[in-house]
């Protein structure tokens, strides 16, 4: 497959609504994204089979949004067309996460493509959709960090019957990787010094997922979901969001999370979490302070592949092992008051210890440390060209050493 494929998608996206009506028609929104996007990780090791990966590649999201038909259910179709273009890659450097590559040659593929549809039903407040989904819930949330998003197949059911009440509900039974366009089976992360076993339960076909989300005030919301792996673990997430204002410009933002995750008859997951962030304001400076805790007979649960819900979840660590304590200082910055809109600054230095390494090896400890920094255009003929740098230093006691930097460039274009 060829660039040609490209304006294939469109074709087929823009026939997508097979009857013309007012609302369905007038309602509907369609965009395209491109995403420049080079990787470079060196894993630091001496003697290693790969000790570097390095790709470059060109990607395009195509999204489609209906509006939705008139009468008691409204009925809609959304789709999105996903292609990936290799740019650069060798075998002695794949296996970035931008491309898909073979196993046995670890040749990556020119390109890769998908097309994901979702019908969608509106009741009153309500809406139901069914097909490609790109949750982002506390107990799953879609990666988005390399060239294309991870996407899942499944149902799911949004609810804003009750003012400041939103209520979800759905099930999910297949996901595409974000380097791939097969779908597969769920699966529970393991590996590093999580000590978590599935047994021969190695994957599921059934993730249920239910929850909600209340506001109390503008400034106060409090909310709770509860997931299920099917034979593999089970999960409730209580989650607490406050933003105290202090003064003009000022403010203290507290996100407070707690999960308790157990297994389902076909694993030995046992964790429970504690992590919060604690971030002040003042003007365009912006000063955090994370603590993240992890206790029980394992690290985190979560879905392989996904970005989990930790506050101590970063560009390469997720510091959820087995017993770990990690805490978490961050910067931020907003160039606007320079007369620089769009350019931005952060960064961050984490480090976990107590980390069990099991069978009487001891404690671990690990640390990182991030910086990003962005520029958005902001008008003319490039306005939302995007261009962010992603710089990190990994450094652990049990595990591989990594330095890493990402370059990316990105551009939106509404097609109306």
């Amino acid at each position: 497959m060829t660039i040609r494929r490209l304006p294939v998608l469109i074709s087929g996206l823009a026939l997508l609504p097979p009857f013309a009506h007012a609302d369905f028609l007038a309602d509907s929104k369609a965009s395209l994204e491109m995403r420049n996007f080079y990787f470079n990780r060196d894993y630091r090791q001496s003697g290693a089979t790969q000790s570097y990966s390095e790709e470059w590649a060109q990607g395009f999201l195509l999204r489609y949004e209906s509006g939705y038909t008139e009468g008691t259910v409204g009925v809609g179709v959304d789709a999105l067309g996903l292609l990936g273009l290799k740019l650069d890659s060798s075998p002695d450097r794949s296996g970035s996460g931008l491309l898909p590559y073979s196993a046995s040659d670890r040749r990556a593929a020119d390109d890769y493509s998908d097309l994901g549809l979702t019908a969608k039903l509106r009741l009153s407040r309500s809406t139901l959709k069914v097909g490609t989904l790109l949750p982002k819930l506390p107990v799953v949330q879609y990666n988005d960090t390399r060239l294309l998003p991870q996407t899942f197949q499944g149902a799911l059911v949004e609810s804003k019957e009750l003012d400041d009440l939103d209520l979800q509900a759905g099930q999910l039974r297949q996901v595409k990787q974000r380097d791939s366009s097969n779908a597969e089976d769920l699966s529970v992360t393991r590996g590093n010094k999580r000590n978590i076993s599935a047994g021969s339960h190695l994957t599921s076909d059934r993730f249920n997922l239910a929850g909600g989300t209340y506001r109390w005030s503008e400034n106060l919301s409090t909310s709770y979901h509860y997931a299920n792996l099917e034979d593999l673990y089970r999960q409730h997430y209580l989650a607490l969001l406050h933003v105290l204002p202090i003064a003009a410009g000022q403010s203290l933002k507290s996100d407070i999370r707690w999960a308790r995750s157990s297994d389902d008859g076909g694993s030995n997951v046992d964790n429970r979490a504690l992590n919060a962030m604690f971030t002040y304001r003042l003007d365009n400076h912006a000063f955090g302070l994370g603590y993240q805790r992890m206790s029980g007979d394992t690290g985190f649960a979560y879905l392989a592949g996904t970005d989990p819900y930790l506050v101590n979840y970063v560009q390469i660590g997720d510091f959820a092992n087995k017993d770990e304590r990690s805490w978490q200082l961050r910067y931020d910055y907003n160039f606007a008051a320079l007369g620089l809109p769009g350019l931005s600054l952060m960064t961050r230095y984490l480090r976990g210890d107590n980390i069990d390494l099991l069978d009487g090896q001891g404690d671990g400890k690990e640390w990182e440390r991030d910086t990003d920094v962005g520029y958005v255009v902001q008008g003319g003929a490039l306005k939302n060209l995007g261009f962010k740098v992603r710089n990190s230093t990994f450094r652990s006691s049990f595990g591989n050493d990594m330095d890493e930097t990402r370059l990316i460039v990105s551009y939106s274009l509404p097609l109306w």
